[in-house]
């Protein structure tokens, strides 16, 4: 991942530094531009024009240049100190917090520039994405100045396109405790090591003859199965990872269109598709750990190490750290009243409706009756193994069974599988889609209006 001050060395070293910026206020355009091109006097030049004009709408300028200048932040931060009046506030994450906070704020016009400007020395490919007609905040679902650059450039993080699947029986590199995304489909049954996906986040792959797309945001713990055929449109969709965040979370994009998606929502937020009306239709998936896969599983097929690229997918490698700390790596505000910013939930939306449900209330194997807008649910799940799934009970009322497979309605044993579950006379209870996700993407886009489970 590069640094920025990498960055802005590359640029200046390169003779690429200080890009001309068209702007209705040009002499703001060019101290915006001294913040992160310029020598230290310009630098502090600049600054010292900002503060004299003043303003809220220079905030989003200000904190891109947090990030991105090359030289002391001391008194650029004493700036923003100054403007807004949080003294409390230093490093650029905590500024993204305010910023998001903030949506009244209107950023002067130069920001644009800006930000497009820096963003296309970094990747000229970037440009695919952020052409100036669709930044038009009337049409884009998302801010402008939320989006954040994650680091990589345009498919830097490669998405794996019907990849390489081997029989279980020749994955002698997987360990039992290592988790996967179980599918079924139409019969076909597949396992796609998260060691593996962790690096690629995205597959596009025809399951049981359904062309699908599994979104993995590794930063919200959120791998998400969508289907890519939609109607009136000739090819299924495919799609790849932008390079760019929203709220800690991955911005996809199709590359029919380059418009940019939401990987939670599976909404188009920016580019040609933005006002379409499409939203991705979920299928349902399961995190669960191999062992378990495999045992309920032994004819499932597995994604191989043969995947065309060079990485390290040993266990417990990709995201470590991460997976391991309590924080979060990018910006996003969070109610942690209830959870906290990384428990686990897994979560429904259907019909107009969405609810959540700590992984903890799956302690031991739960079996959990609910309901989620007029849909009665059953769920089924344990906590260790992360693995939860929801089924249309109707009005049946479940309980567990004699043991994971199975569950009890009354005297009557069903079998738990992937897509039904099944009766003793063959009546059948479909597979409900729901996802796992840390609670700050959940609460981050549907804490308002979705409903939680505290029972």
């Amino acid at each position: 991942m590069l640094t920025r001050r990498a960055i802005l060395a590359g640029l200046a070293a390169s003779g690429l530094a200080g890009p001309a910026m068209a702007s209705a206020d040009d002499g703001l355009a060019k101290a915006f531009s001294a913040l992160l091109y310029e020598d230290e006097d310009a630098y502090l030049a600049a600054l010292d024009q900002l503060r004299a004009r003043g303003g809220l709408d220079l905030m989003a300028g200000l904190i891109f240049a947090r990030r991105f200048t090359p030289h002391d932040e001391a008194p650029l931060i004493r700036l923003m100190q100054d403007i807004t009046g949080q003294t409390g506030r230093a490093d650029w994450f905590d500024w993204m917090l305010w910023q998001q906070a903030h949506p009244e704020i209107t950023p002067h016009p130069s920001y644009v520039d800006l930000k497009r400007e820096l963003f296309f020395e970094i990747d000229t490919d970037f440009d695919v994405f952020l052409k100036r007609e669709y930044i038009d905040p009337a049409r884009m679902k998302i801010r402008f100045e939320e989006i954040a650059w994650g680091g990589v450039v345009k498919d830097g993080i490669p998405s794996l396109d019907n990849p390489k699947l081997i029989p279980a029986s020749e994955a002698d590199f997987m360990l039992g405790s290592d988790f996967v995304f179980g599918i079924e489909i139409n019969g076909d049954v597949r396992a796609y090591p998260l060691r593996i996906m962790g690096w690629h986040e995205m597959f596009n792959d025809v399951i049981g003859g359904v062309p699908l797309a599994l979104a993995y945001c590794t930063l919200c713990g959120s791998g998400i199965l969508f289907e890519t055929e939609l109607e009136g449109r000739p090819e299924p969709l495919v799609f790849g990872s932008s390079g760019f965040l929203y709220r800690s979370n991955k911005l996809m994009f199709d590359r029919q269109t380059h418009s940019l998606w939401n990987q939670f929502t599976g909404k188009p937020v920016m580019g040609p598709l933005v006002d379409s009306g499409i939203e991705l239709k979920q299928r349902p998936v399961v995190i669960e750990p191999w062992v378990r896969w495999v045992e309920r599983h032994p004819q499932t097929q597995v994604l191989s190490l043969e995947t065309g690229y060079d990485r390290n997918y040993g266990s417990g490698v990709v995201y470590d750290k991460y997976f391991r700390s309590s924080r979060l790596m990018f910006p996003a505000l969070v109610d942690q009243s209830r959870l906290k910013q990384k428990d686990y939930v897994f979560g429904i939306r259907t019909f107009g409706a969405a609810k959540a449900w700590p992984v903890t209330a799956f302690e031991g194997g739960r079996v959990i009756n609910d309901r989620v807008g007029d849909l009665n649910v059953v769920l089924v799940g344990d906590r260790l193994g992360r693995t939860v799934r929801a089924y249309d009970r109707g009005e049946r009322v479940f309980g567990p069974g004699a043991g994971p497979a199975e569950l009890y309605a009354g005297i009557e044993t069903w079998d738990v599988g992937e897509e039904f579950l099944t009766g003793p006379n063959g009546e059948r209870a479909p597979r409900v889609a729901g996802h796992i996700a840390y609670w700050f993407a959940w609460d981050g886009y549907l804490g308002e209006i979705a409903e939680f489970y505290d029972g």
